[in-house]
């Protein structure tokens, strides 16, 4: 599968005539292929974005394009669409996101830089909000898995709903057996397979816990969203908290999410390998 990660974004720059300008990147997974085009605002369209794809791709139209930014996402959609290519709403697009950190150094030296300062991959997030009530399982906890043990724990299972990607297997992270890969297990009841499939729709990207008054746990999910899985003030529950992050640490980030009905460990709803952005 031919894989594209695209972003389509205004830039601090201005053409000859002071007409602000907007810049296509494109590149693949692994930084190997690149592409970049400017146009000015008032052609940043989708017909200028669907005539630029068959340039990029010297008559090799991608299979998919992943794109990481929700401004991006509605015009580079539609401009797929009228080529038949997918196009995949995900923030894992670290090649792409490394190209942008190298521009954005360089935007201040160019003749036409307007001052502005450009954040390339920083994006607004909103606050996070709460899981919807009619989702919510009967009691949650923390809990650890050997990474030697994960694949072979989950892979050959019949979990209806498992997102588990080769490239964040412990292996390929370059992860010892021996390392205590956190995660939190929710056991959902009778609200099992509806929670698991609202976070199928969600695409779970990371869960964070995050210190406050109370602390709780935040699920980073889609390309913005952010969900309040859990809050919390017993001092014993905080520092299983503190725990857990400080074990994700060991393992470069990994860590785990998984629904069941109940805690027999006879059953299994859904299982997500998470891992944040570094």
């Amino acid at each position: 599968m031919r894989v594209w990660q695209a972003d389509f974004y205004r830039r601090p720059l201005k053409d000859d005539l002071g007409r602000s300008l907007w810049e296509l990147l494109i590149c693949n997974p692994t930084g190997s292929f690149k592409y970049q085009a400017l146009c000015p605002q008032s052609e940043a369209n989708a017909t200028w974005l669907a005539n630029q794809f068959p340039i990029a791709s010297s008559g090799k139209l991608p299979d998919k394009i992943q794109v990481f930014r929700p401004q991006s996402l509605s015009l580079i959609e539609t401009a797929a669409q009228q080529l038949g290519i997918a196009v995949e709403a995900t923030r894992r697009t670290d090649a792409l996101k490394q190209w942008l950190q190298e521009k954005a150094q360089q935007y201040p030296h160019m003749s036409n830089y307007t001052g502005e300062p450009y954040q390339s991959i920083t994006l607004d997030k909103p606050p996070p909000v709460p899981l919807p009530e009619n989702l919510w399982g009967e009691q949650w906890r923390f809990a650890t898995l050997p990474a030697g043990d994960i694949k072979d724990a989950f892979a050959e299972k019949p979990i209806p709903i498992l997102e588990m990607p080769e490239f964040l297997l412990p292996f390929n992270l370059g992860i010892a057996s021996t390392v205590s890969v956190p995660g939190v297990i929710i056991y959902g009841g009778r609200q099992s397979m509806r929670l698991a499939r609202w976070l199928e729709e969600s695409r779970p990207f990371a869960l964070n816990y995050i210190a406050g008054e109370p602390d709780g746990l935040i699920l980073e999910a889609g390309l913005i969203d952010r969900w309040i899985v859990a809050t919390f003030e017993d001092k014993e529950v905080s520092q299983s908290a503190q725990m857990y992050e400080q074990r994700k640490g060991l393992s470069k980030g990994l860590h785990f999410l998984l629904v069941q009905p109940d805690d027999s460990g006879m059953t299994y709803t859904g299982f997500w390998l998470l891992r944040g952005e570094d």
